[in-house]
């Protein structure tokens, strides 16, 4: 981060602290990460207050901390109190940004926000420097980080924003203020914090709210809710582009995967490649080079204890239904001399809905001709009674002993194994990651 004196931060945030003089580079959050100089954020949690840990941290020499209210014992005068620490943290990431003289993207979308998200920094980074969200740090957190990790030399950065409510990417963009803003897709995911299906959509639209003025708008004119996202875009003076099966740019991909969602993903980058004004053609032609992420559609070779190999796609990242259908369908497309085996884990946040998009999930899977099904989690009960008789299927309530089923009584040479769940609520990641490590022995 750019250099800020305490005075100035105690204006960003609008607090009536007086703090001793001091210039910050470092804004932390996690009090072990703390060093001596930098600005503690003490956070509220569900289940835990960072207040607890203001006094270590500046006894440890940190030299200022944003609290909610002071905390006794640590000096007063290297302290900044607010009302809201979180928000104070964005409205410093937001400052930081209001310093970046780069081109800002900023992204959301229901499914394929972080792959797209990497595959933006990948083309660009074929005509300068980009920095961009690490990992999945796109919530209220996480974007203040990004934000305040800018690197102020790059020429671009890509900014991912994720929510599960209404309000959310308002606040977030509030702090982006990008030049532009995309939205890969609308589906409903985390259905059951909302009303309904379009207003997903409308919380999705909130990223225009916060694009600068005279920015550009990048929407996929195939998804749900298409024409909605348009109208709000141009009601917040956006420039409207459109990426789709017939609206993107005339350039040859030369992609191995058979997925069309992966299609979709390398058309919004290179839509955002044209809107910046530069050269779609070479953009695409460095895509072929673009390797998917852990837990996001990477692919293994991996090896089995009686000889052989198999390969394994590690998709145990999302477990949101139409994610999961895409990887279905993808693996149901692929060229395979063994068989087509999908190991899937229960969806989350599905509220009502969850009986009927498990069993959508089934119907998907018996539709691609897949050999063999695993369903794990009690949910998936549903999914596997919609396979027909000529689907090999087995259960398991949980994710224990998964791996040495597969390796040691499923798995055959040239299989293909998809691994795909809500990463938290059926932790498959652990079964690839077991998997891997025992596959490249």
């Amino acid at each position: 981060m750019q250099k800020i004196n305490s005075k100035k931060i105690a204006e960003i945030v609008g607090s009536v602290s007086k703090p001793i003089e001091a210039e910050i580079t470092n804004v932390v959050t996690d009090s072990r990460k703390a060093g001596a100089g930098d600005l503690f954020i003490a956070i509220k949690g569900e289940k835990f207050d960072a207040h607890d840990f203001v006094k270590e941290v500046l006894d440890k020499g940190a030299a200022l901390a944003i609290v909610e209210h002071l905390v006794a014992g640590a000096p007063e005068e290297r302290q900044i109190v607010v009302e809201n620490a979180l928000q104070a943290y964005g409205r410093i990431g937001a400052y930081n940004r209001s310093r970046f003289k780069g081109v800002v993207i900023g992204l959301t979308g229901s499914a394929g926000k972080t792959t797209t998200k990497e595959e933006i920094k990948f083309v660009l980074s074929q005509f300068g420097k980009v920095c961009a969200t690490e990992g999945n740090h796109n919530n209220n957190v996480g974007v203040p980080i990004t934000l305040c990790e800018m690197n102020m030399d790059a020429d671009y950065a890509v900014v991912e924003m994720g929510m599960s409510a209404k309000g959310e990417i308002e606040e977030l963009v509030s702090y982006v203020q990008p030049d532009v803003a995309v939205i890969t897709n609308v589906y409903p995911m985390h259905i059951e914090f909302f009303d309904s299906f379009e207003g997903i959509a409308e919380a999705k639209a909130e990223i225009f709210k916060g694009l600068k003025k005279g920015g550009t708008a990048i929407i996929n004119e195939d998804t749900n809710f298409a024409s909605l996202l348009e109208k709000r875009a141009k009601e917040n003076g956006a420039k409207v582009v459109k990426f789709g099966k017939y609206t993107h740019p005339d350039v040859k991909l030369e992609l191995s995967d058979e997925g069309e969602h992966h299609l979709y993903n390398a058309w919004c980058a290179l839509s955002v490649v044209a809107a910046l004004g530069l050269d779609p053609a070479k953009a695409a032609a460095a895509l072929k080079n673009f390797q998917a992420l852990p837990g996001r559609g990477m692919k293994h070779l991996l090896k089995l204890p009686a000889g052989g190999t198999y390969t394994l796609i590690d998709d145990s990242y999302s477990g949101q239904p139409e994610a999961m259908k895409l990887g279905i369908e993808t693996l149901g497309k692929m060229q395979c001399v063994g068989r087509k085996i999908a190991v899937l884990g229960k969806m989350a946040e599905l509220g009502d809905t969850s009986k009927a998009r498990h069993i959508e999930i089934g119907k998907a899977a018996a539709a691609a001709g897949l050999d063999v099904v695993v369903g794990v989690c009690p949910e998936m009960k549903d999914m596997l009674a919609q396979l027909p008789p000529q689907v090999e299927q087995h259960y398991f309530e949980n994710k224990d002993g998964l791996d040495e089923f597969l390796v040691n009584k499923l798995l055959q040479n040239n299989d293909i194994v998809l691994i795909k769940g809500a990463r938290y609520s059926s932790k498959l990641y652990q079964v690839t990651d077991k998997l891997i490590e025992r596959g490249k022995q």
